[in-house]
């Protein structure tokens, strides 16, 4: 195959922008071939900007079954990735899905079932993977250079939203539309890179606090305490009520720490293990010498086209995907863990039972009351719009 089809399921921001970079030959070996989505104005817009050139369909699974698509880009909210990626192997297609990879990880693992029953490539969208910042700091973790890990830290505050925000989708911040907060919607990128680059705790005790700085009923407030499996510890902070906000990620290790800010990144290296100086030295108080390196990153980073290039090169060459999609069940973990957490008021251990989870979920759904505003004029819906 040297060119794929690609169609794109949800035209909601995030499907434009896609669909913009794909209609632009953009991607090297990959075209926009069909836009898909349940509202017939969304297809009327898309048209208007893409002509005859594309396909367009109201239903996915015609889209699916039509022949004219290699593979689909799944942008719409979030309960329906897992479906359609599921469809999508069942009709021999490749899959990339936008993140989250789904609400709760037992939708999740049977998506992850169907894609490794088939021979397709899937992918899903952790587009912050592509930035060289992030690449540079996991690449000095899986070097060793910065000794066992000892401590991981976490403020990622920087998601401020305001009410208009929240009001603007019939979708947004509820349990039957979205399935939870900030967790679910703003932090699926920072979850997953803290365990790409840190590794996946064993355990999660978490405090959420729902609707705590706004009207809506899911978490918009979190204080997440995990443990690793050497006995390191962790820490993550998120909200979308601050303002200004904080992006600071703090990795201690034996040999030094790892300070990820502002876009750069500083590594504090010690000239001795702490554990060894620890043993050996006999002056009472005293620390290891250490040094001040400020990395080289590259600049920039393509994002989303540059996730969605390399899926394309694995599907044409073979390449190595740089976000495999079944590793989105790894950042869904950790949200689904935070919350079971909150709502049981205990620790729990990973990997999460997901019947537990599920049910709270469920109970959630059906006890909710919560009623969304009636919203006058375009909806900022970033998702897309096909599914209920």
């Amino acid at each position: 195959m040297d060119v794929v089809r690609i169609g794109i399921i949800g035209f909601g921001n995030m499907g434009r922008g896609h669909a913009g970079y794909l209609f632009d030959a953009e991607v090297p070996h990959g075209e926009l071939s069909a836009i898909c989505d349940i509202d017939p104005k969304r297809l009327d817009e898309a048209q208007a900007l893409y002509g005859d050139k594309v396909g367009y369909f109201l239903d996915a699974d015609e889209m699916m079954k039509s022949g004219t698509v290699d593979a689909i880009l799944i942008a719409t909210p979030h309960y329906d990735h897992p479906p359609l990626a599921i469809k999508g192997f069942a009709y021999n297609l490749h899959v990339l899905s936008e993140k989250p990879a789904g609400v709760y990880t037992k939708q999740v693992r049977e998506m992850n079932e169907a894609a490794l029953a088939s021979d397709r490539v899937f992918g899903i969208m952790f587009n912050q993977r592509a930035i060289p910042l992030h690449q540079k700091c996991k690449e000095i973790v899986e070097s060793g250079e910065l000794g066992e890990l000892q401590r991981t830290n976490w403020i990622i505050t920087t998601w401020y939203r305001t009410q208009s925000y929240y009001d603007s989708g019939g979708w947004r911040a509820t349990w039957r539309g979205e399935g939870g907060g900030v967790l679910i919607n703003q932090c699926p990128h920072n979850l997953d890179l803290w365990q790409w680059i840190c590794g996946m705790p064993t355990s999660i005790r978490a405090f959420c606090d729902f609707g705590k700085y706004h009207d809506i009923e899911v978490e918009d407030d979190v204080t997440a305490y995990a443990r690793y499996a050497n006995g390191a510890t962790g820490v993550f902070i998120t909200t979308t009520g601050d303002a200004p906000g904080t992006n600071r990620l703090e990795i201690t290790g034996s040999r030094g720490k790892l300070i990820m800010e502002d876009g750069k990144l500083t590594f504090w290296r010690t000239r001795q293990d702490a554990r060894v100086f620890n043993r050996e030295f006999k002056g009472g108080f005293g620390a290891p010498e250490s040094w001040k390196c400020e990395i080289p990153v590259g600049s920039g980073g393509e994002q989303h086209k540059g996730i969605t290039k390399n899926f394309v090169m694995a599907i044409v060459k073979g390449t190595k995907l740089l976000a495999p999609g079944i590793e989105g069940i790894n950042s869904l973990s950790l949200s689904n863990a935070m919350l079971l957490s909150t709502w049981e008021d205990r620790t729990v251990e990973l990997p999460i039972d997901e019947e537990a989870y599920h049910a709270q979920l469920k109970t959630r759904i059906e006890s909710s009351r919560f009623k969304k505003p009636e919203v006058t004029g375009k909806a900022l819906d970033t998702a897309g719009t096909y599914g209920s």
